[in-house]
């Protein structure tokens, strides 16, 4: 998952939530879209000889690839279920995600209604709408932890989706269709890593390195075309299949959903989707959505072919963390830019700036908390609080480790050949021990790679910026004044579990009555909200040193405004990465390996 850049600015388990067996019964839904006045999906489930070990009905706590609370049974309106008769079998919700079934051997039909999740506010842990659902005239989104739940000891059962929809309307999704026209999981798991995005779209399609590509996009008022975003993107996309050597799936699906939100992609086995803000279409547009599609097709190698146990057999009932969330998200964002630069779609000083913009976001949150660590509470408050850098430090992290590698192998190994090699020994069938990783990788590189993942993943020692791109000719000065002055708020907004806070705060700011901390909620009386961040950075952009502005705030409930003034900072240049004209044949010819596949 990618949330969009503007953005840098509890269960309970009744039932072990994975039978022993793999049920063969399918689990039989229907769907009904053709109502969808009141923002709920109405779905119906077909059982039979269900047993005591499945009188629970799990709605999801979570999904992969969130890693956040979703507590999905919020949700949830109404549920009733019914025996062969049509008679109402009793149910109770004993948990927010869990309704227990009286007689689960007598239930034939269960019936629930849902409420989407981007239109329904709730206190706390919003599900992120990318990973969320969304129904309306013209289009549904489904994400499928967000409709289907499951009995309890079914969760590896099959699955078959009737959907009822209007006739006109268009199907993007990678799931596959039977004989009678509905959609099939292997299981739950598939079900959630599948999304569906149904109505007025568009479609286009390629072919690359053997696999199939389609496109589906809803653009709210016809802005946007599925060929448009496609063709943009065909060289992302054949740059990828040189750096894999040959893709992972035989088919990909890109859904994407253009409308009135700015959120982000959520990455997917299969398939991936994009909800952003629309707009006229546009080369700066599209190169933006090529750029977050480079990070999610990546996600066909991590992690659908290396993963852990943790995620092949997901907990959808608590929440499990893995300590590798680095390798499904620091690696995949370090590929989509190395695969960008070696496919020579990205030139070098492109690449230099996205190092730089990644170490300022680290160097802007907490330096101290470790990837591992950061894997490990990921669920937790605290742990979203660093969320972000996983895409930034640990990115930065894997472009260390590849040079690193390149360096032992004189050239002949890096990161890509590690990992297509780990793909290769591991699959979508098979995972590798969770406490066993960086052992395992350790033994199939060099006795080296241990300390590094001790310094700089397991803790978190300073990173060898100079010392490594040092040796591939490649300088690195953390700072270079420029003499040139700048307007500046003089804070840093962060966006946290939902809201915008505000850090960072200078002496002038203080003094005027701000907090470190203080919920961000309007700037000069409009409101701070996802949707709104472009107009209010296009605002800011207009105001010189000296002008003034209103900031509201939340704090202990209530709410404060302030006027204060724009101020001035040296403009100096950051984090900056520059080739070095006198470096040796030895670095040159290190780095010129490390920009092309091997």
């Amino acid at each position: 998952m990618k949330i969009l850049r503007l953005l840098l600015l509890g269960a309970t388990a009744l039932l072990p939530h994975l039978s022993q067996g793999a049920p063969t019964t399918p689990l039989q839904y229907e769907v009904n879209l053709n109502d969808r006045a009141d923002d709920q999906f109405k779905v119906t489930l077909r059982v039979s000889g269900l047993t005591a070990d499945n009188a629970i009905y799990q709605f999801a706590a979570t999904a992969p690839g969130t890693y956040q609370i979703m507590d999905i049974g919020r949700y949830v309106r109404s549920f009733k279920a019914f025996d062969a008769k049509g008679k109402e079998v009793k149910t109770e919700q004993v948990s927010t995600n869990q309704w227990k079934l009286d007689r689960p051997e007598a239930v034939r039909t269960v019936q629930y209604s849902i409420a989407e999740t981007w239109d329904t506010p709730v206190n706390e842990h919003k599900p992120y709408n990318m990973c969320g659902t969304s129904i309306e005239n013209d289009h549904v989104l489904i994400n499928g932890q967000g409709v289907f739940g499951f009995p309890s000891g079914m969760q590896a059962a099959p699955i078959e989706v009737k959907l009822n929809y209007p006739a006109e309307w268009a199907v993007g999704t990678a799931l596959d269709k039977n004989a009678k026209g509905n959609f099939t999981a292997a299981n739950y798991d598939r079900i959630v890593d599948s999304p569906i995005l149904l109505g007025r779209l568009t479609k286009a399609t390629t072919t690359v390195a053997g696999a199939q590509i389609d496109v589906y996009t809803y653009s709210k008022t016809d802005k946007i075309k599925s060929e448009q975003l496609l063709t943009n993107m065909q060289s992302m996309l054949n740059a990828a299949g040189q750096f894999l050597k040959q893709l992972p799936v035989k088919r990909y699906t890109f859904l994407y959903h253009f409308e009135d939100q700015d959120w982000g992609a959520w990455e997917h086995s299969y398939s991936s989707e994009y909800v952003v803000k629309e707009a006229e279409f546009s080369k700066q547009l599209a190169d933006a959505m090529t750029s977050i599609a480079a990070h999610e097709f990546f996600h066909v190698v991590t992690p659908l072919n290396i993963h852990s146990e943790v995620i092949e057999q997901f907990n959808f009932v608590t929440p499990t963390p893995s300590e590798h969330l680095w390798l499904y998200e620091g690696v995949t964002e370090w590929a989509s830019d190395a695969m960008q630069l070696r496919g020579q779609i990205m030139d070098v000083p492109t690449y230099f700036d996205e190092l730089s913009q990644k170490i300022a976001v680290d160097k802007s949150l907490d330096t101290t908390y470790s990837l591992s660590k950061l894997g490990l509470t990921c669920f937790t408050d605290e742990g979203q609080k660093q969320y972000f850098n996983i895409y930034n430090r640990g990115a930065l992290v894997a472009g260390l480790l590849d040079i690193r590698l390149l360096e032992l192998s004189g050239g002949k190994r890096g990161l890509r050949e590690v990992v297509n090699e780990l793909a290769t020994t591991y699959g979508p069938s098979k995972a590798f021990p969770e406490k066993e990783f960086f052992t395992i990788f350790t033994q199939k590189t060099y006795p080296e790679i241990a300390d590094f993942f001790n310094r700089y993943v397991k803790a978190t020692e300073p990173l060898p910026f100079g010392e490594y791109y040092g040796k591939l000719g490649i300088t690195y000065t953390p700072a270079i004044p420029t003499g040139q002055k700048s307007p500046t708020l003089g804070m840093k907004p962060a966006f946290v579990d939902n809201k915008f806070i505000l850090t960072n705060l200078s002496e002038p700011l203080v003094k005027a009555g701000l907090q470190e901390n203080d919920e961000w909620v309007a700037f000069n009386g409009q409101a701070v909200k996802m949707d709104a961040i472009g107009s209010i950075q296009n605002a800011l952009k207009q105001l010189k040193p000296g002008d003034t502005y209103e900031v509201t705030v939340r704090r202990n409930g209530q709410e404060q405004t302030v006027k204060a003034a724009m101020q001035e900072k040296d403009v100096v240049k950051q984090y900056v990465f520059q080739i070095d004209p006198q470096a040796t044949p030895e670095q040159v010819s290190l780095r010129e390996t490390w920009m092309r596949n091997l």
